[in-house]
């Protein structure tokens, strides 16, 4: 494995995971009301569709990306949905500090399944993969092995830091009670719901 693209790809993971936007805000919700598990299986959702967004701009997937962007007003369409609903959702859940224990596989499943769905129906991530990869000059990524460096470092940059967002939140669990557990579902609701109304909106641009 080439080290060198290794460590490229592990700052895009990085780059591409930080900015805050609806899984952070998720991620954020989830450590504080459910502890570290939920926070973190909610981010690693969203590595895992980063290192298959990643994938496809490393090996050059062109017929992939191409069928995604033609797809672009479908999956803004529905990702917007999508938010609007788990932020309406989440503003009316009611303070919870601990998992059911009776529910907390199926909660944890849940975690990990709805943040991969947004992140990949999200078409700004592929773009973001694209501009990166080439303003990198990862365009023409020699060879398979040197493919796979890049995708392994893409995940692993992404998943340190849902890691590292997940674990700080999750220190604070405990000595969150649960008004305050309910005032951050509401704001985090509601932040949920602007993006997916972002998201509706952006298709009178496309």
């Amino acid at each position: 494995m080439d080290f060198g693209l290794f460590v490229r790809g592990l700052m895009i993971g990085l780059a591409i995971a930080a900015p805050v936007g609806p899984i952070g805000v998720l991620c954020i919700r989830r450590s504080l009301a459910g502890g570290f598990a939920l926070g973190f299986l909610t981010g690693m959702g969203a590595a895992a569709a980063d290192g298959v967004y990643g994938a496809v701009a490393a090996f050059g997937l062109t017929a992939v990306s191409g069928f995604l962007m033609a797809q672009q007003k479908f999956l803004a369409l529905g990702g917007g949905i999508a938010l609007i609903w788990l932020g309406w959702q989440t503003a009316r859940r009611a303070p919870a500090t601990r998992e059911a224990a009776a529910g907390k596989a199926e909660s944890l499943a849940g975690a990990f399944a709805s943040t991969f769905v947004l992140t990949l129906a999200n078409p700004a991530t592929i773009l973001s993969f694209i501009a990166v990869f080439a303003g990198l000059g990862l365009g023409a990524t020699p060879g398979t092995a040197g493919a796979v460096a890049v995708v392994a470092g893409v995940f692993i940059g992404s998943a340190a830091w849902w890691l590292f967002l997940a674990g700080a939140m999750a220190a604070l669990h405990r000595q969150v009670p649960p008004a305050a557990v309910a005032w951050i579902n509401r704001v985090s609701g509601a932040v949920l719901a602007v993006f997916g109304i972002a998201a509706l909106l952006s298709l009178l641009l496309v």
